[in-house]
């Protein structure tokens, strides 16, 4: 029985036959990998890095060899946070260590089981030591995945970056990818003389996968379901949605699942493919919005209308959205920005959520 019921899988990695394209990346990274070469896997979120990780790492090459890890520390605050979830994703593969087995526990095959909470960590330096002491003494050599890396920039520790330069160069059995989206950050961090991590990387700018490759993709999923697609849809919703990855899988997903066995998904299916997508996540939406004040909510929707914004603090935007004053605007962008509504990189300010913004501009 066929276990994937829609080849556009929008969450975790399911197999090749339903990851699009990336070729040279793949092939560019597994050699960086297996040559000992620790990379910075830089580009914009939900553009597919993670994807891109699971995909490399379920590569011959690797998988033979390797132990592999894909640690996540997107929402970690502290120092305390990290070691928590990286001590998680290792000590779920690999057995216990000593100052956490109170936290372990074990079923009839002897396997472990983490379930300790980030409040049992009392010596986080310490666990630390011991992850990388595992890492290092691992019969197969290992592959580190940290995603979000820049994240760690923001923790109260200011030491923290060469902290885990000096475990990362002292650990001989294990390779280290730096993934990140935030590309300012993620190049001040590694390509910046007075940091830490310094020429300690091979870095890799992940784009947008090509339209080409994509059409192709689409046309034959359809085409194996039983269905078909016709021409311009993938390149409508490539280019409404700028490329970016996930959207363009969740748009596809719905747009497969409107589709009838024998059907023709056509052009004028894709604002039914939105709006089911926005109803369906209406009331989280209404509740996000539901906790911002009503300056906040004001800069959220002026950066929903423009689309991408320079000057957030510009006289010209102000006005333009009936807003209040420069020193208002920074104190509502701060925390948008921290609750990750809008975004800022490469100087633009923009929604994080693109269906967010659609929705917000309907209501």
């Amino acid at each position: 029985m066929e276990r994937v019921v829609n080849p556009f899988i929008t969450f975790g990695y399911e197999s090749p036959e339903y990851f699009c394209d990336r070729e040279s990346e793949t092939e560019t990274l597994t050699r960086l990998l297996v040559n000992g070469n620790n990379v910075a896997l830089i580009s914009p979120r939900r553009m597919g890095k993670t994807g891109l990780l699971h995909h490399c790492f379920n590569q011959a090459d690797i998988q033979a060899k390797y132990n592999t890890f894909i640690v996540d520390i997107y929402a970690t605050k502290t120092l305390e946070d990290f070691v928590f979830q990286m001590g998680k994703v290792i000590v779920e593969s690999l057995r216990p260590m000593g100052s956490l087995r109170t936290g372990i526990s074990f079923d009839g095959n002897g396997n472990a089981s983490w379930n300790i909470g980030v409040g049992d960590i009392k010596s986080p330096v310490y666990t630390i030591d011991e992850i990388f002491h595992y890492l290092q003494v691992s019969e197969r050599r290992c592959i580190v995945a940290i995603d979000e890396f820049q994240t760690i920039g923001l923790y109260p520790d200011a030491n923290i970056e060469a902290r885990l330069r000096t475990y990362v160069q002292e650990c001989r059995n294990a390779v280290f990818v730096f993934s990140g989206s935030q590309r300012h950050m993620m190049n001040e961090m590694f390509s910046s003389p007075a940091r830490p991590f310094y020429q300690s990387v091979t870095i890799m700018n992940i784009g947008s996968i090509a339209l080409d490759k994509y059409v192709e993709f689409a046309k034959y999923h359809f085409k194996k379901g039983g269905k078909d697609i016709e021409n311009g849809v993938v390149e409508e919703i490539y280019g409404r949605f700028e490329a970016t990855t996930w959207y363009v899988q969740k748009l596809l997903n719905e747009l497969y699942s409107l589709t009838s066995l024998g059907g023709v998904c056509s052009l004028d299916m894709i604002d039914v493919a939105v709006n089911n997508i926005l109803s369906s996540s209406e009331p989280t939406y209404q509740e996000t919005m539901f906790q911002l004040t009503a300056k906040q909510m004001s800069l959220f929707r002026a950066v929903c209308k423009e689309g991408k914004v320079r000057q957030i603090t510009s006289g010209k935007f102000i006005k333009a959205n009936s807003l209040t004053s420069a020193s208002s605007v920074q104190k509502a962008a701060k925390v948008l920005l921290d609750k990750h509504i809008i975004t800022y990189n490469m100087g633009i300010y923009e929604p994080y959520d693109k269906f967010l913004a659609l929705w917000l501009m309907h209501h």
